[in-house]
């Protein structure tokens, strides 16, 4: 088949890449693995003293824990594309890519599970009957670290969904991101790469002869949102897109969306529903330091998924954009909601 998106870069410095993540992977997972005790100890004795003090949940054992099953995960994934690659025989068929998202979707369960175990989440999903059947574009919410893995736990494994991702390219550096996501169509975005056209003729390519069992998955805002990011991206609308800044300014919670991307794969997936997905319950968990302050212990996880027939999607580019925000309002409010019921 050959593959969408291809890595044009030289063969050498990739493999080097993958080489170098892989063991440092395998040392970290040794390391970790010997040191456990040592680790777990020095956590309970830190938990405990922050227990009586200041009665904060037992954080430390969380997140040592949480090491060992991310790095356990990390090699059992790297493992699984071992063998799909070798049963494959290097080719780039239909049955490795439906392989490589079956194994993708144990990953993320695998991973976004121990998390949820760890720290008592509960998760509230709500409209997933309607995400199905495929194809599909799915636009998520990006609010912290932890909800790359709820495409794959929540959408694909519970329809068998392959997923396309439009991913930053610095994700790279996890090894089974980087091979795997190079064995299904993935378009690695290069912020600030100065080739916007470029950069955008690759994301349309998404779209090519779309699965009736795929979807392709962005993340509209681009990065994580946060207060002060929201009021610089309603800064630099209001500067230099004045006919969008009233749409932006309603927005409360959610960045407003990056145009260039859902714009050029709404092109590219014409004829092809719309799927919205909110989530409240991640918040603010950008870094581990984010974690280590307790807030993700006993926590609901919220889900909404809100799907439009491709039927009323506008094929006119001002029309897209208006259409685009409404519906990006629509899951804004919402989320608005759920985060005032938790205040």
């Amino acid at each position: 088949m050959g593959p969408l998106l291809p890595d044009t870069g030289p063969r050498g410095p990739r493999y080097a890449r993958r080489a170098r993540g892989i063991a440092i992977e395998t040392t970290a997972f040794v390391v970790v693995t010997l040191t456990l005790p040592l680790l777990l100890a020095a956590a309970v004795a830190v938990d405990l003293v922050l227990w009586v003090v200041k009665r904060k949940p037992w954080i430390g054992v969380r997140l040592v824990a949480m090491l060992w099953w991310f790095l356990f995960g990390e090699l059992r994934g790297i493992a699984g594309l071992t063998l799909i690659g070798l049963a494959s025989l290097g080719r780039d068929t239909r049955t490795r890519r439906f392989r490589v998202y079956r194994l993708r979707q144990l990953w993320s369960v695998g991973h976004l599970g121990g998390v949820q175990r760890l720290f008592n989440l509960t998760f509230d999903v709500r409209g997933l009957d309607d995400v199905a059947p495929g194809p599909v574009l799915i636009f998520m919410r990006h609010a912290s670290i932890i909800d790359n893995t709820m495409p794959d736990t929540v959408v694909g494994r519970a329809h068998g969904l392959g997923l396309r991702f439009v991913l930053k390219r610095e994700l790279e550096m996890i090894p089974t991101i980087d091979i795997g996501g190079r064995w299904v169509p993935t378009n690695f975005v290069r912020r600030g790469s100065g080739d916007t056209v470029r950069e955008l003729e690759d994301l349309a390519k998404l779209g090519i002869d779309l699965d009736p069992h795929e979807g392709i998955l962005i993340y509209p805002e681009g990065t994580r949102s946060t207060p002060p990011k929201l009021a610089a991206a309603k800064a630099k609308i209001a500067e230099r897109q004045p006919e969008i800044a009233p749409l932006a300014s309603k927005l409360q919670h959610l960045l407003p969306p990056r145009l260039g991307g859902p714009l050029a794969l709404l092109e590219s997936t014409r004829g092809t529903d719309v799927v919205f997905c909110g989530h409240v319950g991640l918040d603010g968990f950008e870094r581990i330091s984010d974690i280590w302050r307790g807030g993700l212990v006993g926590g609901t996880v919220s889900v909404q998924f809100w799907r439009y027939p491709a039927a009323e999607v506008p094929t006119d580019r001002d029309a897209q954009i208006a259409w685009l925000y409404e519906r990006w309002q629509v899951v804004d409010d919402w989320v608005g909601e759920h985060l005032a019921a938790l205040s």
